[in-house]
């Protein structure tokens, strides 16, 4: 996630407090919410390959237009790198979970593992021109890459979405019906609370670590590649793990894990508990949206592509809401640390939802 790592620098930049800091998220995540949308009309008319183009589009403008001009400038270029990630993410996930119908939790794990790499990497990466003053430069080339991947992909041939199963549940159940079932209710809230949850976390804690440890030097940058190596690593794990325990089981047991491991990082007072905290919020996080995903198309069917259009709606709405309360809690409050005790009561929520009878949730 490149808004975290960066958010120190851009907050310095323009003076802005954690409220006015937390207005990024909320510009990124609810611009999502128009790029599901898009995908959501995209993607039957035009394939996979279209809506993943045209994310990656908007993704290297808003990228390259982030370091120009004032806050107001920063907001829309957020907003306009928010377009790109709701058209690729749900895409993505949709495209992997359709063609992998045998082991969905598996290679969705495997396709978020991916996305984590650069994830890990960005903090790194971006390290160096830190120090420098270079940050500039550093925005210009990831637009300059990600430009560079979307003319890549445009060369390469995928298969088309099974428009014929999707229109089939169309034609069988209305969307207000579907989303009203209890069942894609409590999915709603998860998909709601984890993406809030998980940007939350990897949204402030660059900030966190540079403020209540003063720590000197550069080093609380690198802080979230911590917790994204954590993601990576869990993900990573994950489809080793689903052949010997069922996807329930997993996921109650990685959302315990990182409670316990917020719980830690809100009582550390040493780098190195904030880093292994962060490392073991990741691995809790890790397995949690690519099972959530497969449980909502285990429950729904071929519908779970129109229930999905709302899930990922509320996920995005989830990403813009909660960072931005874990802003305005810490403004509030004058303590970060008030202000992440938001995750934590999300991951509490979590699991209480995960502990419910999923052998009885199928719809269709």
């Amino acid at each position: 996630m490149l808004l975290g790592p960066v958010l120190p620098a851009l907050s310095a930049r323009w003076l802005l407090n954690d409220a006015q800091a937390g207005e990024f998220f909320t510009a990124q995540f609810m611009a999502s919410i128009l790029g599901v949308a898009l995908a959501g009309v995209l993607v039957p008319k035009g394939g996979y390959r279209l809506a993943m183009i045209l994310g990656l589009v908007f993704m290297a403008v808003g990228v390259g237009f982030l370091p120009l001009g004032s806050r107001f400038v920063g907001l829309a270029a957020v907003a306009c790198y928010g377009v790109g990630l709701g058209l690729t993410i749900p895409t993505c996930n949709l495209l992997v979970a359709e063609v992998n119908p045998a082991n969905r939790a598996s290679a969705l794990s495997l396709l978020n593992f991916s996305w984590t790499v650069g994830a890990v990497a960005c903090p790194f990466l971006l390290a160096p021109f830190q120090r420098g003053g270079r940050i500039s430069t550093f925005f210009y080339g990831v637009a300059a890459f990600v430009f560079l991947v979307a003319l890549s992909l445009a060369r390469v041939r995928l298969p088309r979405p099974d428009v014929a199963a999707k229109d089939s549940g169309r034609s069988s159940t209305p969307l207000l019906r579907l989303i009203a079932m209890p069942t894609a209710m409590v999915l709603g809230v998860l998909f709601f609370v984890y993406v809030g949850t998980e940007n939350s976390v990897g949204g402030w804690l660059a900030s966190y670590a540079k403020r209540v440890l003063a720590h000197p030097g550069t080093i609380w940058v690198t802080t979230p590649s911590y917790f994204y190596g954590g993601l990576l690593a869990g993900r990573a794990l994950a489809p080793i793990l689903l052949r010997k325990i069922s996807e329930v089981l997993l996921v109650r047991l990685s959302v315990t894990t990182a409670l316990l491991g917020l719980m830690t990082l809100l009582a550390a007072h040493s780098m190195l508990v904030v880093l292994a905290s962060a490392a073991i919020i990741g691995l809790g996080l890790a397995a949690i949206y690519p099972i959530t995903i497969s449980l909502l198309t285990n429950c729904f069917g071929p519908m779970a592509a129109r229930v999905g259009s709302v899930m990922f709606m509320l996920a995005s709405f989830g990403a813009a809401c909660m960072p931005w309360l874990v802003g305005v809690t810490s403004a509030k409050m004058s303590s970060l640390k008030f202000g992440l005790m938001i995750p934590l009561l999300g991951c509490v929520l979590m699991l209480v939802l995960y502990l419910r009878d999923w052998n009885h949730a199928v719809v269709v």
